[in-house]
């Protein structure tokens, strides 16, 4: 074989090997092109699950908002129609958990099980969220009409009922034992001279860490003291009814004057607002229709301030406001003589009589510090109980 030859057959496998060449590239073209092709293809898909879920979630912020703005409707009817309101929180929880429980039957994987618990719980949540609803909405009913109820937030709820439930007057056990026991060991009691323990009783009441709704008594006393120091006769009207006291404090009469009081010893945070101002005015409104024949004001006093709102509606209805009283120390002893015998008696602020007992400077009655200083004027303790080998003491009257 010639050059030439081999010549053109070195020329002819080149050219076959390039065809090859070319062939293997074009496959590798075409397999990139179908390959970007895919990628796009799920690249759009992504995209169009992309904005589905972004109109899901967009679904779900207004359904969430639908059902924040029920809620809120719901929440805003509390002054009427409770039972039925209750009824239509329930159907809202009813509703919502259908909702769930069919989202767990239906899933790709369903919960047939789950869906029934979820159920059973629903039916017991529902019952006690419509229960809870509807003691929630009388309570902040009821705290609207009565503006105290809020005061008595953090107490001791069987504590504070047993003292304002606790029937005043005559009690059979309670005359049966001296109260300033409660404050005296039994050695001290039976050791110490009448004067002596009646003393120290009094004194360690004094200094008893007092709860909020005893110092509110305090401050009641202390308001009531001024009045009777002014010549009022006063009827602690808040301590002796309790819960009975138609929102007056106190009732300080002189001649043909009555005030009617109303107390308040608050922190200094906490400012008057002018539902307390308008209930005021309309036990004041009250009082004056039953004592036509009486000049009737109203008073309020407070620790603290009132809010710029309060002081326009006091204005507005003649309330006379005293802000910032706070409660002082104050011979607190009251010395009373009895209209019926004369007899000179005593009572410290734990006996019994001691919120009826209306001390008359002008029949020579007067409040005192000390035990000492009540008896030097012979004054002797009102004691409404007897001891084993005793015959009955009688208590002072007005």
């Amino acid at each position: 074989m010639d050059a030439e030859s081999i010549t053109l057959i070195a020329f002819w496998g080149g050219l076959g090997a390039l065809a090859i060449l070319a062939s293997i590239v074009g496959s590798i073209r075409a397999a990139l092109q179908r390959r970007e092709q895919s990628v796009k293809k799920q690249l759009a898909a992504r995209e169009n699950q992309l904005r589905g879920a972004t109109q899901e979630l967009e679904v779900e912020r207004q359904r969430v908002a639908a059902r924040e703005l029920a809620l809120g409707q719901l929440v805003r009817q509390k002054t009427t129609g409770f039972p039925w309101l209750a009824e239509a929180y329930d159907d809202f929880l009813r509703l919502q958990d259908g909702n769930v429980a069919q989202v767990l039957r239906t899933k790709r994987h369903p919960a047939p099980k789950a869906a029934a618990t979820l159920k059973e719980i629903s039916v017991l949540r529902r019952a006690a969220e419509k229960k809870a609803k509807v003691l929630e909405y009388v309570l902040r009913y009821y705290e609207d009409l009565f503006p105290w109820l809020p005061e008595l937030r953090g107490e001791d709820v069987d504590e504070l009922l047993i003292t304002i439930l606790r029937p005043t007057g005559d009690n059979e056990q309670e005359e049966q034992t001296d109260p300033a026991r409660h404050w005296l060991t039994a050695a001290e009691y039976e050791s110490l001279s009448t004067a002596q323990r009646n003393q120290l009783a009094l004194d360690r009441y004094r200094k008893k860490r007092k709860r909020p709704w005893e110092i509110g008594r305090d401050y009641e006393r202390y308001v009531g003291y001024q009045y009777e120091k002014d010549g009022y006769s006063v009827y602690y009207q808040g301590i002796v009814e309790g819960l009975e006291d138609l929102g007056r404090d106190l009732v300080a009469t002189k001649g043909d004057r009555a005030v009617v009081v109303q107390c308040k010893y608050w922190s200094q945070h906490k400012q008057i607002h002018e539902k307390h101002i308008n209930q005021l005015f309309g036990t004041v409104t009250a009082y004056a229709i039953d004592n036509t024949d009486a000049h009737v004001s109203g008073v309020f006093c407070t620790s603290t301030t009132l809010s710029d709102r309060a002081r326009e509606f006091a204005e507005k209805l003649g309330i006379v406001v005293v802000e910032e009283a706070k409660l002082e120390d104050y011979p607190s002893i009251k010395c009373n003589i009895s209209r019926k015998n004369g007899e000179k008696i005593y009572h410290l602020p734990f006996d019994q009589q001691y919120d009826r007992t209306i001390v008359e400077e002008s029949r020579f009655e007067r409040y005192v510090g000390t035990v000492a200083e009540a008896e030097s004027l012979g004054f002797r303790r009102a004691l409404r109980w007897r001891g084993p080998d005793e015959e009955p003491v009688s208590s002072g009257d007005n």
